[in-house]
């Protein structure tokens, strides 16, 4: 962006270093992430750079903490490539069993805190709602409450009700640890809804499911797309809940980490966590995308 000519000088130093110093503050949060994708493709199992890999030597280059997501585990990893080994990796593969623990968790525990969430956005975005700090606080409670304490209480409670290490259990425990960000992000796409809309609506003789799905529903389907994406990211990076709440059958992905860190330290864990980065990307980026057409709907242009 181009400065206008008439700023100082004073203004045009501080214009360049403040981009200067945001550029380096970003390169320092983001560089330990960054150097786990080099690092998942080191040929031996370690977790620092060797001077194969300092030299470029392709063969300090190689694919088999991948190649060790799906073997690890396995009855015979040493197998031809077969539908056989396949089946083998997908029955018995430990890390493909926490993978498939997530996705399936994050995604019943997203559809639970998507739709409580925008129930309850709802709720409190109308003006009569008594109590709506209140309510708006102990939702978002989970977000300020230290995460340890939260997990705390939901190993006792649902092991009161015969709900620990269960999959039932652990849904719900994601699914109130990521309703907060439902609520958040649908409130907020809530503050600049026309409520006239409705009103029209209803003055047309629609009944209210109607005016709700065919009026409000597309116009903040944006604001709750994000919220479950939220929901789902906080799902499947969530470790400390697993820990509390998760047996062996219940393991997910960071729960896996977790303990091969402790257990057995392997490049693998590298290579997952650089999966799990792409995955955060492509997210975050799908939050970007949608903001903007959310701001596009709402007549907002964006500078």
């Amino acid at each position: 962006m181009a400065l206008p000519s008439h700023v100082s000088l004073g203004e045009r130093l501080w214009f360049y270093f403040f981009r200067i110093f945001c550029a380096l503050v970003f390169i320092f949060l983001i560089m330990p992430i960054l150097l786990l994708v080099p690092l998942s493709f080191n040929v031996e199992p370690y977790f620092s750079f060797t001077s194969g890999m300092l030299s470029l030597d392709p063969k300090a280059f190689s694919m088999r903490w991948y190649l060790d997501i799906l073997q690890n585990g396995m009855v015979n990893p040493e197998a031809a490539f077969s539908w056989d080994w396949i089946k083998d990796s997908w029955a018995n593969g430990q890390w493909i069993h926490s993978i498939k623990n997530s996705f399936i968790i994050a995604f019943f525990s997203t559809i639970i805190a998507t739709t409580l969430g925008t129930v309850a956005a709802l709720g409190l975005s109308q003006s009569n709602m008594p109590a709506r700090n209140l309510i708006m606080g102990l939702l978002i409670a989970p977000m300020i409450v230290p995460l340890i304490i939260t997990a705390a209480a939901l190993f006792f409670f649902l092991s009161s009700i015969g709900l620990s290490q269960t999959y039932t259990g652990i849904i719900l425990a994601h699914a109130i640890l990521g309703t907060p960000f439902v609520v958040i992000t649908v409130t907020a796409t809530l503050v600049g809804f026309d409520r006239s809309l409705i009103r029209a609506g209803a003055n047309l003789g629609a009944p209210p499911q109607t005016v709700f799905f065919k009026v409000m529903l597309p116009l903040i389907t944006p604001g709750v797309i994000s919220g479950a994406l939220f929901a789902f990211i906080t799902s499947f990076d969530e470790v400390v809940a697993v820990i509390f709440l998760a047996g062996y059958e219940q393991r997910t992905i960071p729960r896996q980490m977790w303990s091969g860190i402790r257990e057995q330290i392997s490049p693998t864990i590298l290579a997952v966590a650089t999966i799990m980065v792409i995955i955060s990307i492509t997210l975050l980026a799908t939050l970007e995308l949608l903001r903007r057409r959310s701001e596009r709907l709402r007549g907002i242009t964006p500078h």
